[in-house]
């Protein structure tokens, strides 16, 4: 087999994967969720479109647009019109509306998370917090990361061995606080 037929058939690979790890709507947490987010998933599940799918067209983030189907992001009126067109909904429907309204953040799941991969992240930040706390204050000084002005990614890796790596990327404005 040559080269480029092995990288051929890597993405092949790669695609069926994707297509077999589609995110759809865990029905335990829908009374959490605002009424639009099943509306958008069922569009999405039956499209067997993945948010990175979603993200390119929208030109956003696979991390926002996630957020703007659990209602943990606001969506622009740009985004509002491309889903409606790539998830055939009605441009009529109040989902539009909806999408486009305050978002209720926070809400989607217990505390602490009872949610595998949620709580590893949840724990993450209980074993590491002062840590991560400790090496931002003596790298900026006094003050937060922003979870308003935010961004994040989710890459994957592959090592040496073969075994998959999850890579986050959490980037926030600096916001020093102020002396009053």
């Amino acid at each position: 087999m040559t080269e480029s037929q092995r990288a051929r058939r890597g993405s092949i690979v790669a695609i069926a994967e994707q297509r077999q790890n589609l995110a759809s709507l865990d029905s335990s947490i829908l009374d959490r969720l605002p009424a639009y987010s099943a509306t958008l998933f069922e569009a999405k599940t039956q499209k067997r479109l993945t948010f990175e799918a979603i993200a390119e067209y929208l030109g956003r983030s696979e991390v926002a647009v996630a957020a703007i189907f659990y209602g943990q992001a606001r969506a622009s009126p740009e985004d509002v019109d491309k889903l409606v067109r790539l998830l055939g909904l009605s441009a009529e429907s109040n989902v539009a509306a909806q999408m486009m309204g305050f978002p209720d953040r926070g809400r989607a799941g217990p505390m602490p998370p009872v949610e595998p991969l949620i709580y590893r992240l949840y724990e993450i930040v209980q074993n590491y917090g002062y840590a991560f706390k400790a090496v931002i204050n003596e790298k900026f000084g006094d003050g937060i990361m922003s979870a308003i002005c935010f961004n994040s990614k989710v890459e994957k890796e592959v090592d040496e061995t073969g075994t998959p790596w999850v890579v986050i990327t959490l980037k926030g404005k600096w916001l020093p606080f102020s002396r009053f």
